[in-house]
């Protein structure tokens, strides 16, 4: 392939990969998604096997190495890595992608495919960097409400090669066919987001809470070995005290975020039980907090605990979906040939459950931190019963706002999916609240002392994404990808007689087209 021709397909698949990028938080200019995609849709065609390939992972990169930038702080060659096995599976579905005929409904489903196996493979998935967190802004987000984050995924994908469909329609001795496909794509997605205004939103209130999200605030993209322990906790005291104990309006819920009560010991009996159950009592208030406590000389636990108005832990949730590399290391033995472990000693005990936490204050669905991100998490709590989602949450090692703003995006797809309110606290920001709808009604500053204050709604009513999950878009992305190379590799169909005459033949690829 020379020079040129590289640039033709290069410059394209970048530029689609750009434009995904930033429609994700922070810069969240949702739009670019959908022409950013049907640039990636109209590159495609007429590439060989190997060009479509290429073109894929280029797109990725594009895509991945801005959306996944934070990584670099952490460990820049193993972000590199990161960046491009990402990026791996956009190459992979654009392979799955016909050169020609057939090629929509496969375009669709094989990115959704693909994406439904990036956020959950290899080690339990990595969902930032999804184009669904950039749609959280945007009108797709109704939609979460009736298939979740791969819905909202699958229709950035279906507009996008609607409007590649009408892009080949524009060349010379295209027939009109493309425009129609095209047209009805979008017309597809139109009727899907009304029917995500419309679809159940998790009913009325059952009854309203005030609550708090406390954040102590502090020094932003500092790990936990730059930080003393015992300070974060005092932050955190200090600013819980500007909390009122008047019995209206004062709060019922008061969340704070994940790990500020780290020890060296277990929780029952140390002192810091003791003084978070004061706190309660004064405010006579449920109050959720993170704890991190050793559970053996390797490992160690990261849970919430809730004290009830009395002063008491009334109930404890493990952390089941850890961060690898950040809470524990896959593999340790092989990758500590590769790079220095020292970052993570111990590895966290991976905890078993739903996630709902009875409490006084109602029953609630605890998401620790990362686990916002997966969609499986709010729903498991939601089904078990929960009527208000929690997330104490800790980004306080990210000095941009790129982690933060994509967890805030997370949570308003958490919230839609499963027709819940959903309160967040962390150390030094983003804590905020939405409500069922998507809105975020309170966000704090990063790096700020700050305490949200609301009043949140209880809800009981299941969501079509609560009743059935995922499985309906991954059947439907599977029949349209096996529906499309279907029509690939059906026979032309070749009028006779006088139609043939009339007809246009479909204009054949040059040999530049197919590679």
């Amino acid at each position: 392939m020379n020079a040129r021709r590289a640039g033709a397909l290069a410059v394209p698949s970048l530029a689609a990969g750009l434009g995904l990028a930033l429609s994700l938080p922070p810069w969240g200019w949702w739009p670019l998604a959908f022409p950013a995609a049907g640039l990636l849709y109209w590159r495609l065609h007429g590439l060989a096997l190997r060009s479509r390939l290429a073109a894929g992972w280029l797109a990725g990169l594009g895509c991945f190495v801005p959306g996944l930038w934070w990584a670099q702080a952490f460990n820049w060659y193993g972000a590199a890595a990161l960046m491009v096995v990402e990026a791996l599976s956009m190459g992979v579905a654009a392979c799955l992608v016909p050169p020609t005929r057939g090629r929509m409904p496969a375009f669709t489903g094989a990115f959704t495919l693909l994406e439904a196996l990036r956020l959950t493979w290899p080690f339990g998935g990595l969902p930032l960097g999804g184009v669904f967190l950039g749609q959280a802004g945007g009108p797709l987000l109704g939609t979460a409400r009736l298939g979740g984050p791969l819905l909202m995924t699958a229709l950035v994908w279906l507009v996008g090669a609607g409007l590649g469909e009408l892009a080949l329609s524009t060349r010379p001795a295209v027939v009109w066919r493309p425009a129609l496909v095209g047209a009805g794509a979008l017309l597809l997605t139109v009727a899907i987001g009304l029917a995500g205004v419309w679809a159940p939103d998790g009913g009325p209130p059952v009854r309203t809470l005030p609550v708090a999200a406390v954040q102590g605030g502090g020094r932003r993209g500092t790990s936990a070995k730059e930080v003393d322990p015992a300070s974060v906790f005092r932050a955190q005291l200090a600013a819980t005290r500007r909390l009122s104990p008047s019995p209206d309006p004062g709060p019922r819920l008061v969340v704070w975020p994940e790990d500020v009560i780290a020890l060296d010991r277990p929780l029952a009996g140390s002192p810091e039980e003791r003084i978070v159950g004061a706190v309660a009592s004064r405010l006579r208030a449920t109050v959720v907090a993170g704890v991190t406590e050793p559970a053996s000389v390797t490992t160690f636990r990261n849970f919430v605990a809730a004290w009830s108005p009395a002063g008491r832990v009334v109930a404890t949730f493990e952390k089941v979906h850890r961060v690898p590399f950040g809470e524990y290391v896959p593999f340790r033995g092989f990758f500590s040939h590769l790079a220095s472990l020292s970052a993570v000693p111990l590895d966290a005990v991976p905890g078993h459950g739903s996630g709902l936490v009875r409490t006084p204050a109602g029953p609630l669905g605890v998401m620790v931190s990362y686990e916002v991100f997966f969609a499986g998490r709010a729903r498991a709590s939601v089904r078990a019963g929960a009527q208000l989602l929690v997330v104490p949450t800790n980004t306080s090692s990210y000095a941009t706002s790129q982690v933060p703003s994509q967890e805030l995006a997370a949570d308003r797809v958490q919230a839609v999916s499963e027709g819940r309110d959903l309160v967040q606290a962390a150390p030094t920001g983003y804590s905020s609240v939405v409500n069922h709808r998507g809105v975020v009604l309170e966000r704090s500053a990063l790096g700020a002392r700050q305490v949200l204050v609301a009043t949140v709604a209880l809800r009981t009513g299941p969501t079509l994404y609560t009743r059935f999950g995922d499985l309906p878009v991954l059947a439907a992305a599977a029949v349209a990808l096996l529906a499309g190379w279907l029509v690939a590799s059906a026979p032309r169909w070749r009028p006779r007689g006088r139609h043939a005459r009339a007809a246009s033949p479909a204009p054949a690829l040059t040999r530049a087209e197919q590679r």
